[in-house]
């Protein structure tokens, strides 16, 4: 495995070297890169050392980029500013902006210590109803730890934009969808018309991961939520995005569409979805907004980016360890777009 400027079996280039042994407290010896498997996007990979300290390090994807998508320095801003909130984040080390060193900005941040629950599979060291349970209610916690965060007093506050996020969000979306390689697109823009005729009063700005849910969060054994991070959509806006987009990656028996995203809670015994709205109105205290609309729009922009990252496979522009059965492809991406429009109609 190798990327522009990040090499794994063959080495590490002297740029690379000499940039780790400059800015990163501790390294001992070569540093060795690994590509997590599983990323979608924005690519992560394992450091290591000769002394066995582990870093994770997050770049760019090697082509196909979509506009205002993969851009490491915004996430690197929002990863140092909750660092020091109740938001558990990996602690941030140290960002590249030299061209020179990869070819691209990367950052690198502690690498996180835990269990990823991406998939059903991931899930299966999970034999408890009392684990299963702390991470549902761990998850939504979590969430609503991050939508307390007032974005002005952690310095973000300028990333706000005026006007209606979440229709900001759809213009964004559908543009980006029409960019990509997909030829049928009309059950995306059937749904698209549907949401924009039914967008909510906004709420107050909170910081919205954008990806929030349980194949971007490491648990402890017990369940608990420690780290959360891919913070490459975070965005100042309608917090209710991200309860929605937990709400769309995660399965209960029952289910007749599938998940927007794969995830752990397909294996069964884990909370249900009204199980998390519970929690989380309990742990923000808030009334809970129109959630058909914000399920809707969360399974209508999971299939727009699904066609970006379909169209990137296409291209070859995802790495050389990408794996067909990690893309979303043309049906899939339908059937979600068909059931955000179902939804709406509920």
């Amino acid at each position: 495995m190798s990327a522009p400027g990040l090499s794994g079996d063959s080495g590490v280039p002297d740029a690379a070297v000499a940039w780790f042994r400059a800015n990163v407290p501790g390294l001992s010896g070569e540093p060795v890169f690994r590509r997590i498997t599983g990323g979608r996007s924005n690519l992560t990979y394992k450091v290591s050392d000769d002394a066995g300290t582990t870093w994770a390090l997050r770049r760019p994807p090697l082509g196909g980029v979509l506009e205002t998508a993969h851009d490491m320095v915004r996430e690197w801003r929002f990863l140092s500013a909750l660092a020091p909130t109740d938001v558990p984040v990996p602690a941030p080390v140290a960002f590249c902006d030299d061209r020179d060193v990869a070819g691209v900005d990367f950052y690198v941040m502690d690498f996180a210590p835990g269990r990823v629950l991406n998939s059903p599979a991931d899930a299966d060291w999970v034999t408890s109803t009392a684990v299963k349970t702390r991470i549902g209610e761990s998850t939504m916690d979590v969430l609503a730890a991050l939508h307390a965060v007032e974005p002005a007093e952690v310095g973000l506050d300028d990333l706000a934009r005026p006007g209606n996020f979440v229709e900001r969000q759809l213009r964004r979306w559908h543009r980006q969808a029409h960019s990509s390689a997909l030829e049928d697109l009309s059950a995306i823009d059937a749904a698209h018309e549907a949401l924009s005729e039914r967008i909510p009063e906004a709420p107050a700005n909170r910081i919205a991961h954008g990806d929030y849910r349980s194949g971007n969060i490491s648990y402890t054994d017990d369940g608990q939520a420690v780290a959360v991070f891919d913070w490459e959509l975070a965005t100042i806006g309608d917090p209710y995005c991200d309860l929605g987009h937990v709400l769309v990656s995660w399965s209960q028996p029952g289910d007749e569409v599938p998940a927007a995203l794969p995830n752990p809670t397909e294996a069964g015994g884990f909370p249900t979805r009204e199980d998390l709205l519970a929690r989380y109105e309990s742990a923000t205290g808030a009334k809970l907004p129109d959630i058909d609309f914000y399920i809707a729009f969360a399974r209508w922009r999971a299939a727009c980016i699904h066609a970006g990252v379909w169209t990137r496979y296409q291209a070859g522009d995802m790495g050389d360890t990408a794996d067909a059965d990690e893309v979303t492809g043309p049906e899939a991406i339908e059937l979600q777009a068909r059931a955000a429009l179902a939804q709406l109609r509920m």
